[in-house]
């Protein structure tokens, strides 16, 4: 990769705007599943608190780690996130400034062809 040829770093950028783009994706889902894990494990050690099921520490103890997985499953992707996006923005910062650096040619218009 040279500066000499910016199309090829352009596509090249693209490409890893594009993989950057899957990971965040992927970090926004599991963000969601952790949000959810966290919240059925709350729901799930309020109903065994109060009694409502028959299995009690048990179900206490599988809620409580649902709710602690769920926390630290959503902090590290919610950070990850963070610098995905700012390795996106910074990949589109530079693609930016290589298509300004590219001798763009107007062409003129052509009259259309009827049929």
């Amino acid at each position: 990769m040279t500066e000499d040829d910016p199309p090829d770093e352009i596509s090249d950028i693209e490409a890893r705007i594009e993989a950057l783009a899957e990971v965040a994706e992927r970090c926004r889902k599991i963000i969601l599943a952790s949000k959810i894990a966290i919240g059925g494990g709350a729901a799930l050690l309020l109903i065994t608190i109060l009694g409502l099921l028959g299995a009690g520490q048990v179900a206490a103890l599988g809620s409580i780690a649902l709710v602690l997985g769920g926390i630290v499953s959503l902090g590290s992707n919610i950070s990850t996130l963070r610098q995905t996006d700012a390795a996106i923005s910074a990949a589109e910062m530079r693609r930016l400034e290589l298509i300004g650096r590219i001798d763009l040619r107007l062409v003129a218009d052509t009259p259309m062809k009827l049929m």
